[in-house]
């Protein structure tokens, strides 16, 4: 977004549409791909871009991880597919295509040198053959030489945007879900300090209710220095648990979770038995602490 000054924005799955206008002097023909990467990897994948009109081309990729994803675009001249319309034109007007022959058979040498293997041997092959039935390739030998040479095209030089873009992939439930906040420690019996296991009693309920994420305020041990009492007082009676975004005490800070709750797998359990009723547990991001 503003000309890749922040990054978009999708779910996981979802597709990622990239449109540039490309061009060159002359009449050749061009080639151009989107490159895209997960942050993951080093690695580029690429995509054919498509011309729609008026110099603008089109590519798409999906996202299939979270995380951040990069992309940016590279175009050529490809002097192949030039040749090839080219010749066609030249066969079409009844011209003779000694010379057109020739050249395309030169290309196709030059892009076997730049192959290896299996490719290499089969270019190497067509020129040959082109060479000596003296005539367009066939349609067997155009839909292998596309392929090849398209696999193997000279981007020596070739453009590409100067700038890589970024994409952010979020989980699904990213794009709209159902919130429901609740304080676990509300969730025993009256008078009781709630825990995580209260809690899971409650999540058959809140699933049924069509909720998708179950929403927390801060888990952490809650601060005495000046605590806050019922209603926001701001004298706490003895017994009064705070507020929980007054966070850390001699029990532990941001990195700690309230005894009064459970422990670290107590929480996890309840993570994990969540998502047995198809709710994700959302944590509230607090960095306020107690003084």
């Amino acid at each position: 977004m503003d000309a890749g000054r922040f990054p978009v924005k999708r779910a996981v799955g979802e597709g990622v549409i990239v449109e540039a206008d490309i061009f060159a002097d002359g009449h050749d023909t061009l080639a151009a791909v989107l490159k895209h990467r997960h942050e993951s990897t080093p690695d580029w994948t690429e995509v054919p871009m498509t011309p729609l009109v008026n110099d603008r081309w089109r590519g798409r990729f999906n996202v299939t991880k979270l995380g951040r994803y990069a992309y940016t675009i590279e175009g050529w001249v490809d002097h192949y597919r030039t040749w090839s319309a080219r010749l066609a034109k030249r066969i079409a007007a009844g011209q003779d295509i000694k010379i057109e022959i020739e050249i395309g058979a030169r290309l196709i040498d030059e892009a076997a040198a730049r192959a290896s293997g299996q490719d290499a041997a089969k270019l190497t092959a067509l020129a040959t053959a082109i060479r000596k039935q003296a005539k367009a390739p066939d349609a067997k030998q155009k839909e292998d030489l596309d392929a090849l040479m398209d696999r193997h095209a000279d981007r020596s030089l070739g453009t590409r945007y100067q700038r890589e873009l970024e994409v952010v992939v979020e989980p699904e439930r990213a794009r709209f879900g159902a919130w429901y906040e609740t304080f676990p420690r509300s969730a025993g019996k009256a008078g009781v300090h709630g825990t995580f296991r209260d809690l899971e009693n409650r999540l058959p309920y809140i699933s049924d209710m069509g909720f998708d994420i179950l929403y927390l305020p801060p888990i952490h041990p809650v601060g005495k220095t000046h605590r806050k009492g019922r209603n926001n007082s701001t004298r706490a009676e003895p017994g009064e648990p705070g507020s929980p975004w007054a966070i850390g005490s001699e029990e532990g800070g941001h990195k700690a979770i309230n005894p009064q709750l459970g422990t670290l797998d107590d929480f996890k359990r309840l993570v994990s038995v969540a998502g047995e009723h198809g709710l994700s547990i959302a944590l509230d991001i607090a960095f306020q602490c107690s003084p």
